[in-house]
């Protein structure tokens, strides 16, 4: 039997601090009916002053633990995709594995912002399937409230702050990975980037973003990966159960999902509650779609997502 990375747990964590568009247009210039029809988005959890992208990673980690019925010591990979880390260095992952009480094996932070937590499945399971390490926790989480210019609508309104994790183990049998592909980019830089905010230029930096190019490129790249990864997993749309995807737009979502011809109540949207969550939004949804009972063992999965850089892939898993 191939030996593949299993999903056994899923978490999540958001801020207790629900913003809605009613809040954000009592301080700019917009409403609640423009952010609706133009993303699909009502409302987004905000951190705290003081809370931090390692504290929504360690909850949303501890939960992911607590449903696969494991302890940290049961753990020797923890992979945290991030574009807001705790600090420059050291990785995010480092203060979740010592927050967790995990002293063995190795923990490490993924940079490909919006695709992340994709990016961070497929390098947790080459490493599972090569005997690197034999259980891993792969959370996204973001504090992407930090780098916004809230005097810019057209980006303030898009983001908000959240984690989600999963616990891989690796395991003979059919569920698991069974196929993922990633991509990037780097001639797109100008389309979505913070202008600064790095060690290397000693700036602060705001995110800047040209939302109808983003969205053309996202609906091409994405439909296309789509494709890759299914036919990597021998599978066609049609098998599909469930597609979890990057909550970035509900109209990319929406035109995705008509370009495959997949059937949009297959689709898992959780924009409209938690708007782009950046890394963290691909395993928000899972989450939730596995608590509220939609997602279920043995279902066919397809997570995918794109972000700045362009970065973009997708995972189809068996669940």
């Amino acid at each position: 039997m191939a030996r593949r990375s299993v999903i056994r747990g899923t978490g999540s964590a958001l801020p207790p601090r629900r913003v809605t568009n009613a809040e954000l247009a009592a301080t700019m210039d917009t409403s609640d009916e423009w952010i609706v029809e133009r993303t699909g988005i009502r409302a987004r959890h905000i951190a705290a002053p003081g809370q931090t992208t390692a504290d929504l990673a360690v909850e949303a980690a501890e939960k992911a633990l607590s449903a696969a019925g494991m302890a940290a010591a049961d753990i020797d990979l923890v992979i945290v995709a991030t574009a807001t880390p705790e600090q420059t260095f050291p990785a995010t992952a480092t203060r979740v594995q010592a927050r967790l009480g995990m002293v063995r094996g190795a923990a490490f932070d993924v940079a490909a912002v919006c695709s992340g937590f994709i990016y961070a499945l497929g390098v947790a399971d080459a490493m599972l399937k090569s005997g690197a390490a034999t259980t891993a926790l792969v959370i996204g989480a973001e504090t992407f409230s930090r780098i916004l210019d809230w005097d810019d609508r057209a980006t303030a309104v898009l983001f908000g702050d959240g984690a989600g994790a999963v616990v891989l183990r690796a395991e003979e049998g059919e569920a698991g990975i069974l196929a993922s592909a990633l991509h990037s980019d780097g001639r797109h830089n100008e389309l979505l980037f913070v202008d600064g905010g790095a060690g290397s230029t000693g700036t602060v930096g705001k995110l800047r973003m040209k939302g109808r190019e983003v969205f053309r490129h996202a609906v091409t790249n994405l439909a296309a990966v789509l494709e890759q990864v299914l036919a990597a997993a021998g599978a066609r749309a049609a098998d599909v159960d469930w597609v979890i995807p990057h909550q970035a737009n509900a109209r990319i979502l929406e035109a995705t999902a008509r370009k495959l011809g997949l059937d949009p109540a297959r689709v898992v949207v959780t924009v409209g509650e938690h708007a782009n969550t950046s890394a963290a939004s691909v395993p928000l949804a899972l989450d939730v779609a596995v608590r509220d009972g939609r997602v279920k063992r043995g279902d066919l999965l397809v997570l995918e997502a794109m972000g700045g850089g362009f970065t973009w892939g997708a995972v189809a898993v068996r669940y």
